[in-house]
């Protein structure tokens, strides 16, 4: 599904393609927003040591050897308090595709909407984003509440570069289940927990690729989750939302798992990476790899950022590398390999990483890798 822009771009256009660094134009000093240090969480995914009955149980033979993630934190990171109930996941896969679990804490577990397709964060809920190309388009959102109730959507990109978002998109083949320790809707005790596994077929994951049917072993995925929490008080027997302690107006808590440092899940680039294990869940222990590659890619991301500033700033894309002041988000010496090619309305910046790959990112945010730059 993916085009790169010199790929599609008429030859007018491309005859107006000019690289800054032999070119360079004035432009207005900006101080530049500060982005956070680069550290989504990581998770190794195995295969599943048993065959999973999706039930909403994460009962010992299937899920014990399945390691968890890190435990979820506020989606603003250090900024807010820890959550006050503990949310964790887990991953597996096999042959079909790919399971999902997770452990909600919750003295008092309600749900209201019951209707496919609705807005489920109005209601508690637990959330799985998927960009399995690592690109940051053409990804995937999942949501359901303590009904079972839920909501499945395909975005283009993220809602910053204005996306394709299909309502009606469904995760063919899916399957999830609840389990609630305790009692739904019942205001009169305390409940312990809820807990939801989900199947998803990797034919319905790859959609998004052409091509692609399923991971090979070693490869990453992008991935996040998130609960939303609503503050609440009991008044004629039902659960009302009310403001969080200290606050007026009432919001939701967002916890998830990669904090992005805002209130905003639609930042794919801060999502977990979610590496593929060639070994049984329980069975040995694959260490996790980082890839230098995408250290590159936050390079270039980061003057994609610039670049939205410059454009909010002037109403137009800087022309030129130092108008964005690279040496500011990278060293010298990788900062001297950037180049950048614009039109009127469009821009393509390049960074080659380490083995050679050249990175290419540009105005939509898609980030895309090709051998040389020819």
């Amino acid at each position: 599904m993916k085009k790169t822009m010199l790929a599609t771009m008429p030859l007018a256009a491309l005859l107006l393609l000019a690289c800054a660094g032999n070119n360079p134009t004035s432009g207005p000093e900006i101080t530049y927003a500060p982005q956070p240090a680069f550290n989504p969480p990581t998770y190794v995914c195995y295969k599943a040591p048993a065959p999973i009955t999706i039930d909403g149980k994460l009962t010992a033979e299937e899920w014990d050897a399945v390691p968890w993630t890190s435990d979820f934190t506020d989606i603003e990171g250090e900024k807010r308090p820890a959550p006050h109930f503990r949310t964790r996941a887990k991953m597996a896969y096999d042959d079909k595709g790919m399971y999902f679990a997770a452990l909600l804490e919750e003295p008092h577990v309600w749900a209201t909407l019951t209707e496919h397709d609705a807005v489920i964060y109005y209601d508690n809920d637990f959330e799985i984003f998927l960009n399995p190309t690592n690109d940051t388009h053409n990804y995937l959102e999942y949501e359901v509440n303590a009904l079972g109730t839920d909501w499945d959507l395909y975005l283009s990109r993220p809602y910053r570069d204005n996306p394709e978002v299909l309502n009606n998109w469904e995760f063919a083949g899916m399957r999830k289940a609840i389990h609630i320790d305790g009692t739904l809707n019942n205001p009169g005790d305390t409940d312990k927990s809820w807990s939801i596994e989900v199947f998803i077929p990797w034919s319905s994951i790859y959609q998004v690729q052409r091509g692609k049917e399923k991971p090979e072993a070693g490869e990453q995925l992008r991935v996040n989750f998130s609960r939303v929490e609503w503050t609440t008080e009991v008044k004629d027997g039902k659960y009302v939302k009310i403001p969080m302690p200290g606050e007026d107006k009432i919001r939701e808590y967002n916890w998830v798992w990669a904090p992005t440092g805002v209130i905003n899940i639609h930042l794919p680039e801060l999502w977990g990476y979610v590496q593929i294990a060639d070994q049984v869940a329980g069975q040995g222990e694959t260490p996790f790899v980082k890839r230098p590659e995408e250290e590159t890619k936050w390079f270039l991301r980061n003057l994609y950022y610039r670049q939205n500033e410059y454009l909010a700033a002037t109403g137009r894309y800087a022309d030129n590398l130092q108008a964005l002041r690279p040496e500011e988000v990278c060293p010298p010496a990788i900062a001297s390999q950037l180049k950048i090619y614009t039109t009127p309305s469009m821009y393509e910046i390049t960074l080659p990483a380490p083995d050679g790959t050249v990175w290419r990112i540009r105005q939509d945010g898609l980030v895309w890798a090709t051998r040389n730059e020819e």
